[in-house]
């Protein structure tokens, strides 16, 4: 098939090193590496905020006077949300496209380790800032709450560096088509140029918001800023950023799983139809994070619900998928009975195993997304702790367990090195306490947000109102849910470690799936991603224009800010 490149090929503008130990040349293994080491220590740093202010909720540990609950809040939002899932991503797809393209180009490379810069330089000046507690503004940094001028400097630096990276790939992935006229692009390069496509739309958003908007007002340079508009741009990033989580976690459910399991792609062209609509439908659905908002008709809401639901059919083409995916695999392997396939799957293998345990969870997350995206039920859980929970249930464990399996062949293809049976039953032993504790966790966010409980709140003890003295055991339970999650985070640093670092030598593949068919092969036009961006835009236009020129109108006098605690 025109889309599966096994071995490196050596070409003009890429200097591919075919003898490099990983497969892939030397200077891109350390671009993807460096990446990767940064996602590594957000993910430690931001652990253990949350595992603290799940201590201090639930009454079992009072904070320092020096630091702030919602300090903390912020750190846990910042480097889980935004600085883990951004660098693990851009490694974790500079490595694959390499892999299958042959090779990053020389701007590739240049423009990667520029934007590694900026987002690193970002992330360091945003981290002092919510340590010192001057940026105790969540993760969402709504306005009008109001953080240090650098803060927002940060972000608009981390923003740039990903649109750094966006233009790195999108370099590479041209120049594969023009050396390559009449093939399809890889299937792993696809999912990888849409999830930076995504980037580029949620960066703008961002960019105006935080560039434009909230540093001239942190500055001082103009009094008030308008909430509705801040969160309407802001929520046109924030969902983008959801589904850009999925969609590069979903390329490792379509392309490496059914070579995990020794399987073939079940179909290229459905993989393909699933990441345009998803490309083409997402930008609006940040509205439904909108829908208790006032300034916001009815009939715009109602809209906006529309379009949100159509990122349900690429979900459940995905899950289609997945399970043809792993049933037409057992029956190639002589399966007769109904159900016999399933016990074909590699369970043992925690390369699969985390994979899977993701898309278990997947389900119950994509079933309170609908719910969250639903007006009329939308208005009985939105200001309460069970979005909370919905969101550990995507980021926190459907997509985090899923980036924990790409680790576990990423870091020793990267490394040159082989995971060992020892470490393989770790990994496993990681999967099974992070999906307890996260389990235990969202489980009891989900039930406390239906009795009432709020998010966003240190204190929920209400002076001891009967009401919320019914919350007390769940938050317990949420908070022994942390201790094990800090559990597996500490386990799985220790399995990384081996893999980059100590495990034996030997030759570890990116796993690319093949496809069952070649006459299934998609249409060439498939590849016209400027087809694709010009849907987007429209859909964009269609869901915010008419907002955002009322919002623009000046009806709203804006607000000045408010710092918090």
């Amino acid at each position: 098939m025109a889309h599966i490149n096994e071995t490196p090929i050596l070409h003009k503008g890429t200097a591919v090193n075919e003898d490099a130990a990983a497969g892939i040349t030397g200077r891109d293994i350390r671009l993807s590496a460096a990446n990767l080491f940064i996602a590594f220590i957000a993910l430690l740093i931001g652990g253990f905020a949350g595992l603290l202010q799940g201590l201090v909720r639930s009454g079992f540990f009072e904070l320092p006077s020096w630091i702030s609950y919602y300090a903390l809040l912020t750190a846990h939002g910042v480097m889980f949300i935004l600085v883990l899932s951004s660098f693990f991503s851009i490694g974790y797809l500079y490595a694959g496209t390499s892999r299958v393209l042959g090779g990053l180009a020389n701007k590739t490379i240049a423009f990667g380790w520029a934007g590694f810069a900026l987002m690193t330089t970002g992330t360091l000046i945003a981290a002092f800032l919510i340590v010192t507690g001057n940026a105790n503004v969540l993760y969402t940094f709504y306005t009008p709450m109001q953080a240090h001028p650098w803060f927002y400097i940060g972000l608009a630096l981390i923003v740039v560096g990903i649109l750094l990276n966006c233009i790195g790939m999108f370099i590479t992935y041209q120049s594969w088509r023009k050396r390559n006229p009449g093939k399809l692009t890889p299937l792993f390069a696809f999912f990888a140029n849409a999830v930076f496509v995504l980037w580029v739309f949620a960066s703008l958003f961002i960019a105006v918001f935080v560039i434009a908007m909230v540093i001239p007002w942190a500055f001082g340079w103009v009094a008030t800023i308008d909430p509705m508009m801040g969160r309407t741009l802001f929520w046109a990033f924030g969902h983008t950023l959801v589904n850009i989580w999925m969609l590069t976690s979903i390329s490792a459910w379509y392309v490496a799983m059914p070579k995990i399991i020794g399987g073939k792609v079940f179909s290229d062209s459905l993989a393909r139809v699933a990441v345009v609509i998803l490309v083409v439908a997402n930008v609006p659905g940040g509205f439904h994070h909108q829908i208790l908002d006032p300034g916001l008709s009815v009939n715009v809401k109602f809209l906006h619900v529309i379009q949100t639901f159509m990122i349900i059919f690429p979900s459940l083409m995905t899950a289609f998928a997945m399970l043809a995916t792993m049933e037409r695999t057992g029956r190639a392997k002589g399966v007769t009975s109904l159900l016999g396939w399933w016990k074909t799957l590699p369970w043992s293998d925690a390369r699969f195993f985390a994979l899977i345990v993701a898309m278990f969870a997947y389900i119950p997350a994509g079933l309170g997304g609908i719910i969250n995206a639903s007006n009329q039920i939308n208005q009985v859980v939105h200001n309460s702790i069970w979005v909370t929970g919905h969101l550990h249930l995507t980021v926190g464990t459907t997509v985090i367990l899923t980036f924990f399996g790409i680790s576990y062949w990423l870091i020793p293809y990267l490394s040159g090195r082989k995971m060992t049976p020892t470490i393989n039953r770790l990994a496993v032993a990681q999967t099974v306490i992070w999906a307890s504790g996260m389990l235990l966790m969202s489980g009891a966010m989900h039930i406390n947000g239906l009795l009432g409980s709020p998010r966003r709140t240190a204190n929920t003890s209400y002076n001891g109102h009967s009401a919320a003295a019914d919350w007390a055991m769940y938050e317990m339970l949420m908070a022994m849910g942390g201790v094990i999650l800090v559990v597996g985070i500490i386990l799985l640093v220790y399995i990384w470690a081996q893999l980059a670092f100590f495990a034996p030598k030997g030759k570890t593949d990116f796993p690319i799936g093949e496809d069952y068919s070649p006459s299934d092969a998609s249409p060439l036009f498939m590849d016209r991603w400027s087809i694709w961006v010009a849907l987007a835009t429209v859909s964009v236009a269609i869901a915010y224009i008419i907002p955002l020129i009322d919002f623009a109108s000046g009806h709203n006098p804006g607000s000045p800010p408010f710092l918090m605690p």
